[in-house]
């Protein structure tokens, strides 16, 4: 029972990700329908409508009679994104980087020694779309977050998982201002090679190092260095 409550909340945390981050839906919009919506996050309908369940006693979501589920048109959910307002500096860049520094390294760690095969396979599958994203010379903002997100959620850690909103912030950012820096872009091609090469092995110290080095990389190419 506790399991299935857990993977309810998983995936409520999904469908608040497909309206607070990925911007998908938004304040008014209807949901997908059940069957769709079930398909698309890969579990059971039973398992879906718990989450919802969740996210309308949240206040993210409401049921309309004979019309459907929808997103709140006054939604707390969006209290939380006041990242938003933050100036567009690299001062700013630079303090969230910081944040990134603290939390992904562990992150990656924890991805490596827990994640379940499946879990392994969807963040690889993420990292060879950035990767191939890059080489495109395509906007890979999406995929990053994704890429991210689901080594957030392989740490099998609510908390870490719930930070995601203020690294999403950060990794935007970075990809901004890697766009006009071709070092920075190589660096984040050879960087993700190394961290999945880690997590396939399920070597968390080497994870730590590979996450550790990706950032330190970026903060340096795109002059975010607190040394600089």
């Amino acid at each position: 029972m506790a399991n299935t409550r857990r993977l309810s909340e998983s995936v409520a945390d999904d469908i608040r990700t497909m309206i607070t981050i990925e911007k998908r839906f938004r304040p008014g919009d209807k949901i997908p329908n059940e069957n769709e919506l079930s398909r698309e996050l890969d579990v059971s309908r039973t398992t879906l409508r718990e989450a919802v369940r969740i996210l309308i006693t949240n206040g993210v979501l409401e049921i309309r009679r004979g019309l459907g589920t929808y997103v709140r048109e006054e939604n707390d959910t969006f209290a939380g994104m006041a990242l938003g307002n933050l100036t567009d500096t690299k001062a700013g860049a630079r303090d969230l980087y910081e944040m990134r520094l603290i939390f992904e390294p562990e992150a990656a760690a924890l991805a490596a020694a827990r994640a379940s095969d499946q879990e392994l396979k969807r963040i690889i599958g993420y990292g060879r779309q950035v990767e191939e994203l890059i080489r495109e010379g395509k906007d890979r903002t999406e995929a990053e977050h994704t890429f991210h997100k689901a080594i957030a959620k392989a740490t099998h850690n609510d908390f870490m998982y719930k930070l995601m909103p203020v690294l999403y912030e950060a990794i935007g950012r970075g990809v901004a201002l890697s766009a006009q820096s071709e070092a920075a872009v190589k660096s984040t091609l050879s960087d993700h090679g190394l961290i999945m090469e880690f997590l396939e092995a399920r070597d968390a110290q080497g994870a730590r190092s590979a996450m550790k080095i990706h950032i330190r990389h970026a903060m340096k190419e795109l002059g975010l260095d607190p040394e600089g």
